[in-house]
């Protein structure tokens, strides 16, 4: 064994310790040498191994079998966890630390996905594609040879900034510059670096109600005060924004999350007029708007704002696979300067490798070719999951259709939050793992709401697992029946 002891203490409390770290990288069962043989090896006193054991043994590290030996304990990984914590946990060292313990509790995430199941709409995780793999891999290899081992421009690698430009007009109409470009990681630091730049703490920020959780999280561990604003099947209803302006409003205008909206030309011409009137700036992300069904797609809002008050937000995380934490910001010109800044202070620039790579994958037509495929099969799988739906659950649901995205919001007809509870834990028994809407919600509501995350299901898992989460909903009957039953 290797052991290192940290000269700290008595010399069997030290072979605890260094004992002790050994055994969370050790399976249970695992045999430890005899106390004659590893005081040998250390060349130590038996005396002080055995103190050592017995106090492993104590805290229910380490069993000692008769006649047999001493192995690592079952709950090895707790113990040691238990005894190298602290004493106690600390108060929040700042206001930050407090809000963030306050509305996020990371172990509880809602976008976890559920354990033991066997099909998984739970998770936002895009399709698993070896062609794409496989492509990326190369592009990066070929990135890591012509890339600069230095920082990069904090505002982005400039290659990858003009691709960004040519898609965004190519696939979306926005027209901009590579001066308008701030690569970021992700929509997640794009909140947090708009946050930081526009909202002092104890100002207000309008978000869709609902709204995807984790943006609310960034504001309100930020300091703001967040206010829902109701969505309805034409997207935000701006006609309830309030009379006394917000800092920022946020909005998912080509693809509500979670409802699915898509936001009509007569709301996002009223969200513009507002902003521009009372002086507040609009964060727009358009997270999966390129999924498109059959519609053709509305103008982005930066494309029609003329009042330079639209903070435009896209990632590649959702269009590629979740490893690539590369997203960008398209920002008005009065906030460049300010934007940049707080990327330099956050991290000095995204790693330039992998902007390098993306900018190829682009250029050669990569990408493209990627999106194709994405498209299609994600048409596909939606149509399947609608067409089984409708078909075999009939009137016992009520699906928020979109022709956009990778998700699905089903609610279960005249069915509460409680129900809803009810029917995801029928459903993870039986090898299904649906997300509630709920945690969407600052609010929520008391109807039974699901979310459907198909982009990684195949075709056959859809047409599988429908049937049982038909199976499901009658199990949740079957159960309501033998609770009204007389005993």
């Amino acid at each position: 064994m290797h052991l290192e002891l940290d000269g700290e203490g008595p010399l069997h409390a030290q072979l605890a310790r260094a004992l002790r770290m050994v055994s969370l990288g050790t399976a249970a069962g695992t045999r430890l040498p005899s106390t004659r043989r590893l005081a040998h090896e250390l060349r130590i006193s038996r005396n002080t191994v055995v103190a050592a054991y017995e106090q492993l043994r104590v805290e229910g590290v380490i069993e000692m079998r008769a006649a047999s030996g001493i192995f690592v304990a079952e709950g090895a990984m707790r113990a040691t966890q238990r005894a190298v914590a602290p004493a106690g946990e600390l108060a929040p060292q700042s206001r930050y630390a407090r809000r963030a313990r306050e509305f996020h509790d990371h172990a509880t995430l809602p976008s976890h996905k559920i354990p033991g199941v066997r099909y998984s709409f739970d998770v936002s995780t895009p399709s698993t594609n070896p062609v794409l793999t496989t492509a990326w891999g190369r592009a990066l290899s070929k990135a890591a040879a012509y890339t600069s081992p230095f920082n990069a421009d904090a505002q982005g690698v400039p290659v990858l900034r003009e691709a960004i430009c040519e898609l965004l007009m190519r696939r979306r109409g926005v027209v901009a510059t590579p001066d308008d470009v701030l690569v970021v990681g992700g929509t997640q630091q794009a909140m947090s670096l708009s946050a930081r730049v526009l909202v002092d703490e104890g100002e207000d920020v309008a978000i869709e109600e609902p709204q995807y959780f984790a943006i609310r999280q960034v504001l309100q561990a930020h300091g703001a005060r967040v206010a829902g604003v109701p969505v309805d099947a034409h997207g935000l209803r701006c006609d309830l924004l309030p009379a006394q302006a917000p800092r920022m409003v946020c909005v998912t205008p080509s693809h509500q999350f979670p409802s699915g909206a898509i936001m009509s030309m007569a709301r996002r011409r009223a969200l513009l007029d507002y902003a521009e009137q009372h002086g507040c700036w609009v964060f727009e992300d358009d997270y999966d708007g390129e999924f498109r069904y059959g519609t053709p797609a509305l103008p982005p809002l930066r494309s029609l704002d003329n009042g330079h008050r639209v903070i435009y937000v896209g990632t590649f995380s959702k269009s590629m696979f979740p490893a690539l934490r590369l997203g960008y910001m398209v920002m008005p010109p009065q906030l460049r300067r300010d934007l940049v800044a707080a990327k330099w202070l956050h991290d000095f620039g995204s790693p330039a490798i992998e902007q390098v790579a993306l900018a190829n994958f682009i250029a050669d037509g990569s990408f493209d070719r990627h999106m194709r495929r994405s498209s299609e099969a994600l048409e596909a799988r939606r149509n399947a999951l609608i067409d089984g739906l409708r078909r075999q659950a009939g009137d016992r649901i009520e699906i928020a259709d979109s022709h956009a995205g990778m998700h699905l919001l089903v609610w279960l007809r005249g069915r509460t939050r409680a129900d809803g509870k009810r029917f995801r834990e029928i459903a993870r028994r039986r090898g299904l793992g649906i997300a509630p809407v709920d945690p969407e919600y600052i609010d929520p509501p008391d109807r039974a709401g699901l979310l459907f995350k198909f982009a990684a299901v195949s075709l056959q898992d859809i047409r599988d697992a429908i049937p049982i989460f038909v199976r499901c909903l009658d199990a949740l009957e079957e159960t309501e029946l033998d609770l009204a039953s007389p005993a």
